[in-house]
């Protein structure tokens, strides 16, 4: 039985966003914008990064379309505060684009990119590792956030099939 596999890669759906703020947005910042554009991209990145450097150290794949394939449930670190920091990332990095542009119509690609984000690349992850790991994952999920904030609880958890 195969994995669950993702079609559209995480990276393409934030390149797609950030080609259309740049479409629907062309003005440039002040410079007290471009300064949060950079302090919120150097965050996302930074948040981003630690993501993947925790699946290095505990040698998990950090391939997104194809979820079957990770070997180890990784809980700690950022993975601690977000189930997916490295999508946290994605949509900071958009958000820090959206201040360079300067324009608030920049901020819609960002809400279409966490959206497709959300329902085509992380459900099907979660689903995915809902039957790799499954207990193990389920209390996962009742600890840590889908996206960041505070602790959901188990409604909305993903479940193994019985």
């Amino acid at each position: 039985c195969g994995g669950m596999k993702v079609h559209v890669p995480p990276v393409v759906i934030a390149g797609l966003a950030f080609a259309a703020q740049r479409w629907v947005a062309p003005r440039r910042p002040s410079r007290l914008r471009r300064a949060a554009a950079v302090v919120t991209a150097s965050a996302a990145a930074g948040f981003g990064v630690s993501g993947v450097l925790a699946f290095a150290k505990h040698g998990t794949t950090v391939d997104p379309l194809d979820p079957s394939r990770a070997s180890t449930l990784v809980a700690d670190g950022p993975y601690s505060v977000s189930r997916n920091p490295m999508y946290v990332a994605l949509v900071g990095a958009l958000g820090a684009h959206a201040l360079w542009r300067g324009n608030a119509l920049a901020g819609a690609p960002i809400l279409a990119a966490w959206i497709a984000l959300d329902r085509l690349q992380i459900g099907p992850e979660e689903r995915a590792l809902a039957v790799l790991f499954g207990d193990e994952y389920v209390c996962y999920c009742d600890r840590v956030p889908r996206w960041i904030g505070w602790p959901q609880g188990s409604k909305g958890t993903p479940r193994a099939p019985s």
